[in-house]
């Protein structure tokens, strides 16, 4: 039998397949087992109660869907509450995602919720930056490093920091995380998109814009999980486009040490457990006896890694 346990900086996972934020909430422990999953990780708390944004919210694309939801939010106090007693019942270490506009709004709302129960924090350092004429903090390493020093001294839980893909160096970024104390790094966010209704003349969206997932986004997030794991020592989380065991496998190799599953729950609500059953019959279809093996180990023709070291620098 396979051992399907693998490690997250000082967290044991009992798979590495869990739930991309925002795709995961209460209504699921109806339909499957959350105790099979390697962790629980939350839709986004902010500290301020937010609407979200106007609607249309969400598009089906080929390959994919767009949307813009706008982090909807009722507040810590509802979260405190209301969820934290109800992900208490599942023993999979629970991450809670948190986002904020400033650098002190992140550190703030890290040490409110740092308490028991919460296992560790999900920093969405892909969300818009106030102090940064609204680019996304991980966009730059400058402004990643500055949230990140912030809340590392904010809270003693692990600390994930969520990637955006929208940035042209992620290396660099994932470094800057590292060094101000990340205990790993969620690759990545979704990209930044639009559609347009040929009815209407209309956007699709209410935002106008929004974020592209789904199996479109794979070959790109894959390669930026790669890039990543030459980068940084500490685990890197894929997500962006897995819906079967395979599109995980195809992440671990490429240096990934767990996965998050989104868009496909939408499509299928047992997706996840269906990836790690999946993922469990590749390895022993293979002899492999620990799906930790898989992480890194991706084949390359050292012929012609010269010609990839523009898109993979060495660490």
């Amino acid at each position: 039998m396979t051992d399907m346990t693998v490690r997250i900086g000082g967290l044991t996972l009992a798979s590495p397949v869990m739930p991309a934020s925002g795709t995961f909430a209460e209504g699921l422990a109806r339909v499957m087992d959350l105790d099979r999953l390697g962790a629980l990780v939350t839709k986004t708390i902010t500290r301020e109660l937010r609407d979200g944004n106007p609607l249309p919210r969400v598009a089906e694309v080929p390959g994919g869907m767009l949307n813009a939801i706008g982090i909807p939010s009722k507040g810590v106090p509802c979260f405190l509450r209301d969820s934290l007693p109800f992900y208490q019942r599942w023993r999979p270490p629970l991450v809670v995602s948190i986002s904020a506009p400033t650098a002190e709004g992140f550190a703030a709302l890290a040490a409110e919720i740092s308490v028991p129960g919460v296992t560790a924090i999900e920093a969405n350092i892909s969300c818009p930056n106030i102090e940064e004429d609204g680019k996304a903090f991980a966009m730059q390493a400058g402004s990643a490093a500055a949230v990140m020093r912030r809340l590392r001294a904010a809270t003693s839980l692990p600390l994930w920091a969520k990637l955006t893909p929208n940035t042209g160096d992620m290396a660099a970024v994932a470094l800057a995380c590292e060094d101000e104390g990340a205990d790993a790094l969620v690759v990545a966010n979704t990209i930044l998109a639009m559609s347009i209704d040929l009815q209407t003349f209309k956007p699709r969206l209410g935002n106008i814009m929004g974020g592209l997932s789904g199996p479109a986004v794979k070959p790109i997030v894959l390669r930026q999980v790669y890039q990543c794991a030459r980068a940084v020592r500490i685990p890197v989380i894929g997500c962006g486009g897995i819906s079967t065991a395979l599109d995980a496998a195809e992440y671990m190799l490429a240096g990934a040490t767990a996965v998050q599953v989104g868009t496909a729950t939408f499509l299928q609500p047992e997706a996840m457990t269906q990836v790690i059953d999946g993922l469990a019959q590749f390895c022993a279809a293979r002899g492999i006896g620990h799906v930790a093996e898989l992480t890194g180990a991706l084949k390359r023709e050292d012929t012609h890694e010269a010609d990839l070291a523009w898109a993979a620098p060495a660490p």
